[in-house]
């Protein structure tokens, strides 16, 4: 299989262990692609969702056994922990199967300029005055997956292809809204606070490139609602692809020595 090559990938709430993950396309992704770092952004397994109920397609010890397999053939995989396996937060600065695991991260592009790696959990505080925080994991947003999982059996039956109802949905409830901008500020003052020129991070299931007072804002997304994930391509441009039974760039930024030149729509 010819694979595309980017010099930096990030992925984050892949979840494995629960049931609406999807697998499937983060596979495929994984082996259609190669890089020099992959970059696994927390809630990779998804440990609060096992101790309720074990659940474990063979897909998600595939996605595991994948990344293994790049660690070993000489890819630098970084893991930063998120809340749903935060349990891995004890291994941080250590190396498990030839994974590095650490807190935080700052990646260097290749015009030099300096991203902040984190989950983003640490932004949750940000947020407290809405919903979002107690949707997400509630019985609410498991019907929510529900909803979207059923819609997304009937669009295959009649042809159509993977689409998003959860995310649909949660960009028309205010509060919703309003707590994604809430996280959004937080983690552009925090890249500002430590003299960064970006931040990328998880959590709140929302990808997204902006570009606010001169600070890139990267969220790579998830792997239960929207497919996404961030590359760095071999002309120093951030990406973010929607990978699932049909493959396009969401969104771009320009990452320049002489300064950013605006995250666009591709």
């Amino acid at each position: 299989m010819e694979q595309t090559y980017y010099p930096s990938i990030w992925i984050s709430d892949v979840h494995l262990g629960y049931k609406d993950c999807k697998a499937d396309f983060l596979l495929d992704f994984l082996n259609c692609t190669r890089c020099d770092t992959l970059y696994l952004v927390g809630d990779i397994v998804d440990l609060w969702s096992l101790k309720r109920q074990f659940y474990w397609h063979p897909s998600h010890y595939q996605v595991l056994e994948c990344i293994q397999k790049k660690a070993e053939s000489g890819t630098r995989v970084i893991y930063i922990p998120g809340n749903h396996d935060e349990t891995f937060r004890n291994y941080v600065d250590m190396t498990l199967f030839n994974v590095e695991v650490h807190h935080t991260f700052v990646h260097t592009t290749s015009a030099g300029k300096r991203f902040l790696l984190l989950h983003g959990d640490d932004f949750d505080s940000a947020t407290r005055y809405n919903k979002l925080i107690s949707i997400i994991g509630d019985q609410a947003y498991d019907f929510l997956l529900f909803l979207n999982r059923w819609t997304n059996r009937v669009r295959k039956l009649y042809g159509g292809h993977y689409w998003s109802l959860a995310s649909w949905l949660k960009n028309r409830v205010h509060k919703a809204r309003a707590a994604i901008a809430a996280f959004e500020q937080a983690a552009v003052h925090e890249a500002k606070k430590q003299g960064m020129d970006g931040i990328i991070c998880g959590h709140i299931h929302q990808p997204r490139i902006n570009v606010t007072d001169g600070i890139v804002y990267c969220n790579d997304g998830d792997w239960i609602e929207n497919c996404t994930a961030l590359v760095e391509n071999e002309q120093g441009r951030i990406e973010l692809l929607h990978w699932s039974d049909v493959q396009k760039v969401l969104n771009v930024v320009e990452i320049e020595k002489q300064g950013l030149r605006g995250a666009k729509a591709a």
